[in-house]
């Protein structure tokens, strides 16, 4: 298999993919999707990272910034990453890797990209059959992004407007609700590849200048048209696998989201 990608250009959007070290449900538990969430805060109160969206799944992440601080998402995703790790590992007793060792990073247009972007990490949940509604899932953030909290606030809402062109955050409200709520009703809500496997999302000018600014790495990688979107793909798919053809159940046992000793072979998170 592939590395994943984790290439970044300064002034881009990118959505960060990452996930648990052989697909193992590391982040099963209630208590550390939560502490996941806690350092992707302190990521933000020290790096300055510009926090677009997310969400957390019991086995891997998604993750989408804006990348205005150089070595900003760099920093961000090692703190998260190994504060989480560490404290799992001490927890449990547990010794080894617990993420992959790369984290994969596609460069997202703005406009339309962007907006199918934000909408595929909503519904994350939903294809993964957890949740009928993402509103339902606590540890994304489509729930901020709806009713902002005053306090220990992960989303970038100014970036957010300044990026789609908004003037009123709450114009910015309605038109994220109506999206998310058009991508439910038109049965178009299933686990799209491109966003885990491509380097680059957008038209042919941005995905073209994308590889020119990656220079030599972007060689062995290839334009490649699927309807009106634009990729830039390697040859081997970098993260993934199987994912789409099953499905997990979650289980509400005491403070944990599911019974993992009874089923834990049965369950698998989407992307």
């Amino acid at each position: 298999m592939a590395r994943a990608n984790r290439h970044h250009i300064p002034g881009y959007i990118w959505h960060i993919t990452h996930r648990c070290h052989k697909r193992e449900f590391l982040l099963k538990f209630e208590k550390d999707k939560k502490r996941w969430v806690d350092w992707l805060f302190q990521s933000k109160k020290r790096y300055g990272l510009s926090i677009l969206n997310y969400t957390v799944t019991s086995n891997h992440i998604h993750l989408l910034v804006y990348d205005s601080n150089k070595d900003a998402i760099s920093k961000s995703i090692q703190l998260i990453a190994g504060r989480t790790a560490r404290e799992f590992n001490l927890r449990k007793k547990r010794k080894g890797a617990f993420w992959e060792d790369r984290y994969h990073a596609t460069a997202v247009e703005t406009g339309e990209h962007l907006i199918q972007c934000l909408v595929y990490i909503d519904l994350n949940m939903v294809r993964a059959g957890v949740v009928k509604h993402p509103s339902k899932w606590e540890y994304g953030g489509y729930n901020e992004i709806q009713k902002p909290k005053k306090r220990y606030t992960l989303i970038d809402r100014q970036k957010l407007c300044d990026i789609l062109c908004f003037e009123d955050y709450s114009q910015f409200i309605s038109s994220h609700r109506l999206w998310v709520e058009s991508q439910l009703n038109n049965g178009a809500n299933v686990r799209d590849t491109k966003w885990t496997e491509s380097i680059a999302i957008g038209g042919k000018e941005f995905v073209t200048q994308t590889q020119n600014k990656l220079g030599i790495k972007a060689i062995g990688r290839n334009v490649i048209k699927d309807n009106d979107v634009y990729e830039l793909r390697e040859s081997q798919a970098p993260y993934g696998g199987d994912f789409e053809h099953r499905q997990v159940v979650f289980m509400s046992i005491n403070s944990y989201v599911w019974n993992y000793h009874k089923t834990e072979s049965k369950k698998i998170d989407n992307q």
